[in-house]
């Protein structure tokens, strides 16, 4: 599934990531990414240290 790719990416990057950043990575499209993100804030898997970027927990 494209969340573990996500999390993949934005563990392998060592720093917070756009989502714009991770699709590219990723290879995946950005609407799928901001699905993937979705349900990663809701497990809370993933945290924003600051605006529009996002790394792991």
């Amino acid at each position: 599934m494209s969340k573990e790719k996500v999390l993949d990416v934005m563990k392998k990057a060592g720093k917070a990531l756009k989502a714009g950043e991770i699709a590219e990575a990723a290879g995946l499209d950005k609407k799928e990414v901001d699905k993937a993100m979705k349900v990663l804030k809701a497990e809370g898997a993933i945290v924003s240290p600051k605006v529009c970027y996002w790394e792991p927990k």
